[in-house]
């Protein structure tokens, strides 16, 4: 069986749910994960504001516009008339429900649960459409079988356990369809994966259910080969190893959830990256490829601040580092890049909520300088330090432009540079002639 996840924009409209149903029916037996309509995931956080600022009205005024974009869409989706009061019956339900989450506190746990609303609503549509068209298809409810553990992770054993327990209750059948992004936490409270997370919902269910493979449409074809929006003819790459389509998520390629690839990588999936709008483009395919010996494609990190500690107290110190890192870990803010020298070190973070604080406990150990409005440049490919002069060309690429900071070594498929926001596109287009 293949898991076949759509995105926002694939069923963003009702044409769009129809074209990506045919795409599914063409597929045989196939686990099919959905995100909300694209929009709906932001006007129901906006729902959520509005109730968290006590703007209870607004909230309303805004749910009735959501409603009636649905109750649309229903009526373009469905002709058959018994599924179209189906549908109808669904939305009264759904709409009630949210009307409560909009009168009742706001509190945390409310929040969640109006942002769950998106997910529902577009597989319920999604599967009448799909049982007006004569297909085999039974709709499961990803939090029966979707749950993080008490550590905020995926609780992995328990997702292969539940779904392989649903789907032995519903055998035989040719369409299995499901939410994304959704989920109960270990207390079994309404929960979600973050944004980007039904990526995330694929991935899992691909390792739980021991998939063929998995499959992430979307409205691009493939994992490029640099950003589109700022250079020109860039290409789909074909083959990415799980490793450089990681580096890729994390450092700026939208089209990927950075946190997808690890389920399919551990459990050895192939990871197909796939476009509903042109559904014959051969698009990019992730898994555990042998070394190319070639520079692959560059992504950008945008809003990156640089720290640089300076200490005559680290030259042949030992625990300088620990203190420094320690200090990161207290604040709970992540480091993306980190270089040394004998009395110094930088390191960026793309998290600057508790910066001054950092920096003042930094600055009991040496002087701080901090950067801001800087971007990280990530070169990816099979970058293993005997392939010869991969790295200078990489920096040779970049002569004309002012680095900052240049992380290499650390992986064997990534190299990394800091520059200023300013210099980002003229850094992307000169990477892309001088590597492409």
């Amino acid at each position: 069986m293949k898991v076949m996840k759509f995105g926002g924009t694939s069923v963003g409209t009702a044409q769009r749910m129809k074209n990506m149903s045919a795409l599914v029916a063409d597929e045989g037996e196939a686990l099919v994960v959905l995100s909300a309509m694209s929009g709906t995931t932001n006007n129901l956080i906006e729902i959520s504001d509005a109730v968290v600022a006590g703007k209870v009205d607004e909230a309303n005024s805004m749910l009735r516009l959501l409603e009636e974009t649905y109750r649309n869409v229903a009526a373009e989706l469905l002709s058959d008339l018994s599924l179209r009061e189906e549908a109808a019956r669904r939305l009264d339900t759904f709409f009630a429900q949210l009307r409560d989450c909009v009168s009742a506190p706001a509190d945390e746990l409310t929040q969640k649960s109006i942002v769950a609303y998106g997910e529902r609503l577009s597989t319920n549509l999604v599967e009448l459409y799909m049982l007006q068209e004569g297909m085999d298809v039974v709709l499961l409810d990803a939090t029966d079988f979707m749950r993080t553990g008490a550590d905020g992770e995926p609780d992995e054993e328990y997702i292969r356990r539940h779904l392989g327990e649903l789907l032995a209750a519903n055998p035989g059948h040719c369409t299995y369809l499901t939410q994304g992004f959704i989920c109960l936490d270990h207390r079994g409270r309404i929960h979600n994966l973050q944004r980007g997370g039904s990526d995330y919902t694929a991935s899992l269910i691909g390792a739980a259910i021991d998939a063929e493979e998995i499959q992430i449409w979307t409205d691009i074809d493939g994992m490029h080969n640099n950003d589109p929006r700022f250079v020109e003819n860039t290409s789909p790459v074909g083959e990415l190893h799980f490793e450089e389509a990681a580096e890729l998520a994390y450092f700026g390629a939208k089209i990927l959830h950075p946190t997808c690839v690890l389920p399919a990588k551990r459990s050895n999936i192939p990871v197909r990256l796939l476009n509903t709008m042109e559904p014959q483009a051969k698009g990019t395919t992730i898994y555990n490829a042998p070394s190319t010996r070639c520079i692959k494609a560059v992504a950008a990190k945008d809003s990156i601040t640089a720290i640089k500690i300076k200490s005559s107290h680290m030259l042949l110190a030992y625990g300088f580092l620990r203190k420094v890192f320690e200090i990161f870990e207290k604040y709970r803010t992540p480091i993306d890049m980190i270089t040394t020298s004998e009395v110094g070190v930088s390191v960026t973070i793309d998290n600057c909520c508790n910066l001054d604080a950092i920096c003042g406990e930094l600055s009991e150990l040496g002087d701080v300088t901090v950067d801001r409005d800087m971007v990280i440049i990530c070169v990816v490919g099979d970058l293993e330090w005997q392939n010869r002069g991969f790295e200078a060309e990489v920096v040779n690429a970049l002569r004309d432009i002012p680095v900052r900071m240049i992380s290499y070594g650390g992986s064997n498929y990534n190299i990394s540079l800091l520059i200023r926001s300013s210099d980002k596109v003229e850094a992307l287009k000169a990477l892309s002639s001088h590597l492409f």
